[in-house]
């Protein structure tokens, strides 16, 4: 049984990071080439904010329960896409760094064949 949740929780995780847009957009942003976008991408959460404030204006005004639902889900998204500005600017510190090294390292090697 607990295999088969497991199995379950995998798939369903799986399903949901490769076709859901902010799961989509988030795996972008962590790539070499999208880190520079992780502190726009914050700016993102706004939208997502204001959504769920409406989803509570609508819900305090007698509408469905149903609506709670998005209104955890728009912000679960807004707070992926605030840790996404910081932890974007940590990954791209350690790659640069990386990239130094690296850089000085084939500098290093080619004036060693030189002499």
């Amino acid at each position: 049984m607990i295999r088969q949740l497991w199995t379950l929780s995998i798939r369903a995780r799986t399903f949901l990071r490769r076709y859901m847009p902010t799961n989509v957009l988030l795996d972008a942003i962590r790539t070499r080439r999208g880190l520079k976008w992780g502190i726009p991408a914050i700016l993102l959460a706004v939208p997502y904010l204001l959504a769920a404030s409406a989803f509570t204006t609508l819900i305090a005004d007698g509408g469905p329960g149903w609506l709670n639902l998005l209104v955890l889900l728009c912000l679960w998204n807004a707070l992926k896409f605030l840790a996404m500005g910081p932890v974007s600017l940590v990954l791209l510190t350690r790659t640069r760094i990386q990239e130094h090294r690296v850089r000085s390292m084939v500098v290093a090697i080619c004036e060693y064949h030189r002499s």
